[in-house]
């Protein structure tokens, strides 16, 4: 790490310190810092800018990666319902955060992890390979249509965090344009695979953003032969609008769809008890 930046680190760190009584390295820290930031924008719950973030079992690093480790992603991984899950693919893997959590949460699963970003999967497998993880995560470059045209073994879960900016203004860097804007991939794109991709019980699970046309998951999966079995709305802060969707599909009608909400932040800096529960097998301040 260059001294200059080492320096702002170790004063972030000081300031945080004197604020967060119960945090004890810094990168618990560093996730504070980030959920204090995602207040700011009603638009995205997303980014943070620094070159690596640090789970309890794995560190990802993203300083090469055109979009960085985020509360969707984090959301995703650890909301997926991955239990008697033995093969699961990752569509639009980035650094290869959700693919490492459903590995941590079932020890019998195996991920593929798909990206077209060459360079985000070069870092997701060094971020795979310094994992407890290294031998259940395989991290393919390609297409998403390249990959369906040549799987040949069906999956028992696919999950995505797709890009979903289609109304913003494109993003100049072609990277971060293909990540954040529906150039390459969509919600739908995946939905409308799900005969090539799933196996029988398969699901796919997605999060969308509520105030998109993508936020309608009953539509969603009306118009692609699919039902909605699980949907959780989610809150940022308590009394604010509902920002995401999760939202799990089946082309098998298994049950009437399971709904609730979840909420981030009770109150500013208070995180509520669902919150914790849902992630606290990752995130160091928990």
């Amino acid at each position: 790490m260059p001294k200059a930046q080492e320096q702002k680190v170790r004063a972030n760190q000081n300031l945080i310190q004197k604020k967060q009584k119960n945090t004890s390295n810094l990168s618990s820290r560093i996730g504070i810092l980030f959920f204090i930031y995602i207040r700011s924008s009603d638009y995205t719950l997303y980014y943070m800018a620094k070159d690596y973030f640090r789970f309890k079992l794995f560190t990802v690093r993203q300083d090469r990666c055109a979009m960085k480790v985020g509360v969707d992603g984090t959301l995703l991984g650890a909301w997926a319902g991955v239990d008697g899950c033995r093969r699961v693919l990752d569509v639009g893997a980035g650094t290869g955060l959700i693919a490492l959590m459903l590995a941590q949460r079932n020890t019998e699963v195996g991920v593929d992890a798909v990206d077209i970003d060459g360079e985000a999967c070069r870092q997701a497998a060094e971020n795979v390979a310094g994992s407890p993880f290294a031998g259940r995560v395989c991290v393919w470059q390609a297409s998403f249509a390249d990959f369906v045209s040549r799987v040949s073994s069906k999956y028992d879960l696919v999950v995505s965090n797709p890009p979903y900016f289609v109304r913003s203004l494109r993003n100049p860097d072609p990277l971060r344009s293909i990540a954040r804007h529906t150039v390459s991939l969509s919600a739908e794109d995946i939905l409308s695979k799900h005969r090539e991709l799933l196996g029988q019980g398969g699901r796919i699970a997605l999060i969308l953003p509520a105030a998109a046309p993508e936020g309608d998951p009953e539509r969603m999966a009306d118009e692609n032969g699919m039902y909605v079995t699980r949907r959780t709305s989610v809150v940022t802060l308590r009394g604010a609008g509902v920002k995401r969707v999760l939202a799990e599909f089946s082309p098998i009608r298994l049950h009437a769809c399971v709904s609730d909400t979840l909420v981030i932040e009770e109150a500013h800096g208070l995180y509520s008890s669902a919150y914790v529960e849902l992630t606290k097998d990752f995130y160091l301040n928990f």
